[in-house]
């Protein structure tokens, strides 16, 4: 099973967001804009908007989705067994059909919470 490193996943996410945002579309601007909103600090934290994030991420099924919110989780101070419960939650409303992104997942997790390490994420 392929997977790709979280420093290649950001480097290949920033090169890409550099050439979307050089459009001269202000739509998608605007898009983006409300995108990084929806998860500013509100009514609900942005620590706990992010653990919404990665849950909708799973049950939609998007790895780079996946992997942009279980870092965010990690930079928030999410534990990994409270992230992998959040986890849980999205297989069970997502079914089976989570399983290979849930695999995705936990790979993620264990360059951000390395297995022989405990406590927070990987510095």
């Amino acid at each position: 099973m392929f997977h790709r490193t979280l420093k290649q996943f950001n480097a290949d996410r920033a090169a890409a967001n550099e050439r979307v945002l050089a459009t001269a579309h202000l739509g998608i601007k605007r898009f983006f804009r409300l995108d990084a909103a929806a998860y500013e600090e509100g009514p609900l934290p942005g620590r706990v908007k992010e653990l919404c994030g990665l849950v909708a991420s799973a049950v939609l099924r998007c790895n780079d989705c996946i992997d942009y919110h279980l870092e965010q989780c990690a930079k928030a101070g999410w534990s990994r067994a409270e992230i992998e419960d959040a986890l849980n939650v999205a297989l069970v409303v997502g079914g089976s059909i989570v399983i290979p992104h849930l695999r995705h997942a936990i790979l993620t997790l264990d360059e951000l919470y390395p297995p022989e390490a405990s406590g927070g994420p990987a510095a």
